[in-house]
């Protein structure tokens, strides 16, 4: 078709719409997942946390649980599936994980507070040591210069042990120290006494002492009164005589009766020599494990060098033994073997 001329071309108008599209939704799964690996290292924390501040038998009681659950819920015990807490004891062990604030209890000492301990019992078992040794160079140098005292000199048995000095005046066969059955000292026996007893005034130590009989029966014995009250009437009569000779009274920690519980001669249990007064001049380290307070650290060496050192002063064997009987025995009262 022929256009006219002056008139224009009519261009086609072109209208560009853009569409807007939203993006799909995602959904919230990521959150799960990231919930899920917080949980388990929360949990892998909490594991790690348990195991650091478990006891090793704890730990073994678990894994006996576990092994043979049956087992330890049949025997019981003190197994993970009897317990009343999931971490018993849990912040008493915290204490011990690196990092955490250590707590003091009483069973925690410095180190060098228990070197100067040990350092001081040493000392202290030295110097009772050679206490002892002196103490017994004094009591046999009083003996060999007394008249009376040297006449009796078999039945005076001195020995260092890791106790202390042990003082035993023994009967003999004719020389009994009490009148039978009593507790009345014989005369003899008052000399001896006497003599320790001022041998022993002004000593540092403490002294135990003890009354033994043989293990003949008592006459009076189905009336109340047996060897152990025999002999404990011994000790005690003892303990005045050597009070009154110049041993301070307050220096005794303990005056018992053992009867025949503790036999000198045991394969003879009616031997004149098992009934006997026995006096012992304790070191610190006996005395304080005779009251049951002495502590744990260094007593072992501290027992061994008292040992050594009462071994060095130990006579030889034999040099204190009793007599030999001389003659026959007394006739027995009746009812009572000699006491």
């Amino acid at each position: 078709m022929a256009t006219t001329p002056g008139t224009r071309k009519l261009q086609p108008i072109i209208i560009k719409r853009v569409k807007k599209t939203t993006h799909a939704h995602h959904g919230g799964a990521w959150k799960i997942a990231y919930a899920d690996f917080v949980t388990a290292m929360m949990a892998f924390f909490l594991l790690m946390w348990l195991l650091g501040s478990t006891a090793k038998g704890d730990l073994q009681g678990i894994a006996s649980y576990f092994n043979s659950p049956m087992k330890v819920e049949m025997a019981g015990g003190s197994g993970a599936g009897s317990a009343s807490s999931v971490v018993p004891g849990g912040g008493r062990d915290l204490t011990r994980t690196t990092g955490e604030v250590r707590r003091t209890d009483g069973s925690t000492m410095d180190p060098k507070k228990i070197g100067q301990d040990n350092s001081l019992k040493l000392e202290q078992a030295r110097q009772d040591a050679r206490r002892m040794a002196a103490l017994r160079a004094r009591i046999e140098e009083m003996i060999e210069s007394n008249p009376k005292l040297r006449e009796f000199r078999s039945q005076i048995k001195l020995e260092v042990t890791s106790d202390g000095l042990e003082i035993q005046i023994v009967d003999a066969q004719n020389r009994p120290m009490f009148d039978t059955g009593s507790a009345i000292v014989k005369p003899y026996m008052h000399d001896i006494l006497r003599a320790v007893g001022g041998a022993l005034n002004g000593i540092e130590n403490r002294v135990s002492l003890a009354g033994h009989t043989d293990a003949a029966p008592y006459g009076n014995g189905d009336r109340g009164y047996g060897n152990w009250e025999l002999s404990a009437d011994r000790a005690n009569a003892s303990r005045r005589e050597l009070v009154a000779a110049g041993m301070p009274d307050d220096k005794l920690v303990r005056v018992v009766g053992l009867a025949a519980s503790d036999l000198l001669d045991k394969k003879n249990a009616l031997a004149p020599l098992n009934r006997r007064i026995s006096i012992v001049v304790l070191t610190r380290d006996a005395e304080s494990r005779l009251f049951g307070n002495a502590r744990l650290e260094g007593n072992d060496a501290v027992k061994a060098i008292a040992t050594e050192l009462a071994r060095e002063q130990k006579k030889p064997e034999g040099a204190d033994a009793p007599a030999a009987p001389a003659g026959a025995a007394p006739a027995a009262t009746p009812g009572r073997a000699q006491p």
